[in-house]
């Protein structure tokens, strides 16, 4: 009979909590814990080419399944992982990273043990760590399922990731089974804050001639946007940031548009800054999500809604939970049918020439085209620049779950997230979009795609170097270039049995033709998107000349 173990209980404790892969990097302070990923009955292995790809991956698979689980090994793979974790961190996304470490006797001995500093320390990692994680525990003999427990609770509620040690010999200790649940959420919500609340926003109601919505990715982190959807139904007017634009939808007649600060389309900057009452659900401001915080909403103005919190004028709500606070907007709004409704018709997208099947690809061709491609039940991933930007000014179907990263702005995130977050919804076809200087730094984990057979549809778009780099400055200098590769003929070194699909284009018809066939492929396909160097989408572009105007003030 088996013995079942400390390993065992935390991996039934994050199966318990909806995680079925698990990703990282084997090293020999993990191989006995991963013994037991193998065994177990619901939760795959994902093994990738390094500990950042990896970390990545369960970034993307966090966030859409709701918990991400990271394996690496102590010192060299922790700290080839630390980048991925802080930007778990920043972009509140719930990772347990797990990290396998050397036995409590090494440790004990002080000695100079490979993948340490050499000089008997053993902590050095773990504090390293802390600084990008929300709670940390390093498993002990007599404690471990406590602070298994404690830790994966933590994560889960918190929505930020979480740091777990496990020298090898504590793995393997005898534990019982869990015997109950782990605990659901506290109840936030004091009743007395939200009858109080919710009189505020009634009088705020009462005197308004207009009312808007500015809505965030916290909507989505908190797992609000149904709440929030029951806000909208009242015909308001609304706009989301880049960063949260999945949380509404953006075929809605109220829908304005992206809010982006002073690059902002005239008709949502007004729209929402103008506004006698300023209703925003989970809204954080980036420089990159901003216009560099060329925002102007007026605070006296505005009901903010927060996880924990709301804020109207100099009146702060507090314990009050997102869902709480939307649902008693929605109350009020229902209460008064129609007074704040509009129709805004389509949103104006960003201005392009007509383009024919012949025409030279150009980013604005490029962006349209991709848009008329995507469906209802595609996940899209934008890395930052050109891909994020370039699809600004595009409408998204409702279906689309679209996401980047523009706080934590790690070029070359997307693509081992986009294997993560295949993972988690097999169901949604999975859409990267990527520059060529982005793609570089995860190549790699094109090989993992491959092997896990995602049937992706990767663009990468091919313009020879930093473009953003290039318009923030530097336009012609040698440090924004790039190595040239051919990314059709990498992709068939990655799968020498040839299943998948590879094709450079650089016309719009050569590209709508490739789109065409990887919607009826049931492979990968990668399309090397062809682009002149020089070229930028205009949101990028202004967005560039906020950040060079940004970086020349002392």
């Amino acid at each position: 009979m088996t013995t079942y173990t400390v390993a065992d209980y935390l991996l039934d404790r994050l199966a318990e909590s909806g995680v079925r892969h698990f990703f990282g990097v084997p090293g020999d302070f993990t191989l006995a814990f991963l013994d037991h990923v193998e065994r177990h009955p619901l939760i795959e292995w994902v093994g990738c080419a390094n500990e950042l790809g990896a970390g990545y991956a369960a970034d993307g698979y966090a966030r859409l399944h709701g918990l991400g689980a990271l394996s690496t090994t102590f010192g060299v793979g922790e700290l080839s992982a630390i980048s991925a974790v802080a930007g778990s961190y920043a972009e509140h996304v719930p990772v347990l990273h797990v990290v396998g470490a050397p036995t409590t006797a090494v440790q004990a001995a002080g000695r100079a043990s490979h993948h340490s500093l050499g000089d008997g320390d053993f902590g050095h990692f773990a504090r390293m760590t802390a600084e990008v994680t929300a709670a940390q525990e390093v498993l002990t003999a007599t404690d471990a399922t406590t602070q298994i427990d404690r830790l994966v609770t933590e994560v889960r509620h918190r929505r930020l990731p979480g740091y777990l040690l496990i020298p090898a010999d504590i793995g393997e200790t005898p534990v019982d089974p869990p015997s109950e649940p782990l605990p659901s959420p506290d109840t936030v919500t004091d009743p007395a804050v939200l009858t109080r609340f919710r009189d505020a926003v009634a009088a705020r109601l009462a005197v308004a001639d207009s009312v808007a919505v500015l809505a965030d990715i916290l909507v989505a982190r908190l797992d609000a946007e149904d709440h929030l959807h029951r806000v909208l139904e009242s015909g308001v007017p609304h706009a989301s940031l880049l960063w949260g634009r999945r949380v509404v939808d953006e075929s809605a007649s109220g829908y304005l548009g992206p809010y982006l600060g002073a690059a902002s389309a005239p008709a949502v900057r007004a729209g929402i800054e103008d506004a006698d009452v300023l209703v925003m659900a989970g809204v954080q401001f980036t420089d990159l999500t901003s216009g560099f915080f060329s925002q102007h909403i007026d605070p006296a103005r505005t009901i903010e809604i927060r996880g924990e919190h709301a804020r109207i004028g100099d009146d702060d709500f507090r314990p009050l939970a997102m869902r709480d606070a939307l649902d008693a907007v929605a109350d009020e709004l229902a209460a008064l049918p129609g007074r704040f409704a509009v129709d805004a018709g389509a949103p104006p997208v960003a201005p392009r020439p007509p383009a024919e099947a012949g025409d030279t690809l150009s980013q604005s061709a490029l962006w349209h085209e991709v848009a008329a491609f995507l469906r209802d039940g595609d996940t899209v991933l934008a890395d930052q620049g050109t891909s994020f930007y370039g699809m600004a000014g595009e409408r998204l179907p409702h279906g689309v779950v679209f996401g980047g990263q523009p706080l934590w702005a790690a070029i070359g995130f997307t693509l081992p997230a986009i294997l993560g977050a295949a993972l988690a919804r097999p169901e949604r076809r999975p859409v990267l979009l990527i520059g060529d200087g982005a793609a570089q730094l995860t190549s790699a984990e094109l090989g993992t795609l491959v092997r896990h057979g995602v049937p992706a549809v990767i663009v990468v778009v091919d313009n020879a170097g930093y473009t953003v780099e290039r318009v923030i400055h530097g336009l012609h200098e040698e440090y924004n270039d790039i190595a040239t590769w051919d990314w059709t003929a990498l992709l068939g070194a990655m799968d020498p049995r040839g299943t998948n699909v590879g094709v450079r284009v650089d016309t719009v018809g050569a590209l709508s033709d490739a789109l065409a066939a990887a919607r009826l492929s049931e492979g990968l396909t990668l399309i090397q998107a062809v682009v002149p160097q020089d070229d930028v989408p205009p949101v990028l572009a202004d967005l560039a000349a906020a950040a060079a105007a940004a970086n020349r003030r002392s």
